[in-house]
């Protein structure tokens, strides 16, 4: 009783610490820019309603930010304690089934076209972003299926190749294209600085619903980390449950790159960070893991604000300079083992 009364007690108090992190990130996101704004300020803003310089910059730059941020962070990472966890590899995100890819050459691809046309809410850009990491991620499970079967390592392997061979064809029509190369480096560098209401509102409308479905799968993920063998002994479908996680995660990442283009390492960092708390209990490490990825991706957005003000570094820049450490010192550890 004790053991489980410390347990309760521990999982509240990491909780509780994560949603307060969370909110003070927010805050601290919200202040620091090109224009500081104090508490007073943003307190006023919210108080005296539109006409000031601070409600401007507060309601129509600062607030759609913060919230983009925080919802694609959370998506971010909640697919990659997903990836992690069908694969059982903590070294996945969503770039090991090319899913950033497909969707970085789908914006690519309406980048160098020059297509114009709108889709409800959403930009022609955003609308071949999404395709690209549905389209990709069909292309990848058909391409290591075999006898109607798939193996996790055959779509790892399936993956990695598509990957790379996207990324070639990026380079390609970059070489091709280059009066739109600034374009196309600054959507892979992955930035929310040109947030807004409607594309937040998109962003929302898409990923937390996945969210949602993908938290729904807890137990599945928990089955499937004893192998496919086991858990289709105790009666998961482990094909049914591949088709929708993945096809969900597909949605997730292509709604962020639509928006806010290619955002990386976020999926890996923060599932690390939430098992470090958690173990590997999916049903604590999904909500710890969209909470982590939203402090990450707000704190890392608004560090590259602030290091070069008034200019900015780009937030997937920021976020690789984060990473990259941490990934090195992944690779070594798992080395060792």
């Amino acid at each position: 009783m004790k053991t489980a009364s410390g347990s309760r007690a521990k999982t509240t108090a990491i909780y509780a610490f994560m949603i307060t992190a969370f909110f003070l990130s927010m805050l601290v996101s919200m202040r620091f820019g090109a224009v500081d704004l104090s508490v007073g300020d943003i307190a006023g803003a919210l108080a005296n309603g539109p006409g000031s310089t601070e409600h401007t910059i507060f309601y129509k730059v600062r607030l759609p930010r913060v919230m983009l941020g925080a919802v694609a962070g959370a998506g971010l990472a909640m697919v990659g304690a997903v990836m992690q966890g069908i694969f059982q590899n903590p070294l996945v995100d969503s770039y090991t089934l090319g899913m950033s890819s497909g969707a970085s050459l789908g914006a690519v691809i309406a980048i160098v076209t020059g297509i114009s046309a709108k889709i409800p809410g959403i930009s022609t850009l955003s609308a071949f972003a999404f395709m690209g990491a549905v389209g990709t991620l069909t292309f990848v499970y058909f391409l290591s299926s075999r006898s109607g079967k798939v193996s996790t390592s055959s779509l790892l392997l399936s993956g990695i190749v598509v990957s790379y061979f996207i990324s070639a064809l990026i380079s390609i029509l970059m070489m091709l294209n280059s009066d739109k190369i600034e374009s196309i480096v600054f959507w892979n560098m992955g930035s929310i600085a040109g947030a807004t209401w409607t594309k937040t509102a998109v962003a929302a409308g898409v990923i937390i619903p996945c969210t949602f479905i993908l938290y729904y799968f807890w137990r599945e993920l928990n089955m499937m980390s004893f192998g496919e063998e086991s858990a289709s002994s105790l009666g998961v479908n482990t094909a049914r449950t591949k088709i929708i996680l993945l096809l969900t995660s597909s949605l997730i990442v292509g709604t962020v790159v639509s928006v806010g283009g290619t955002i990386g390492f976020v999926g890996l960092i923060a599932p690390h960070i939430a098992r470090y708390f958690t173990g590997a209990e999916n049903r604590k490490l999904l909500f710890l893991s969209a909470l982590t990825g939203s402090v990450t991706l707000m704190l890392a957005d608004t560090l590259g604000r602030l290091l070069t003000r008034p200019a900015e570094i780009p937030v997937g820049v920021m976020t690789a300079v984060i990473a990259g450490p941490l990934f090195i010192y992944l690779l070594r550890k798992n080395g060792r083992k």
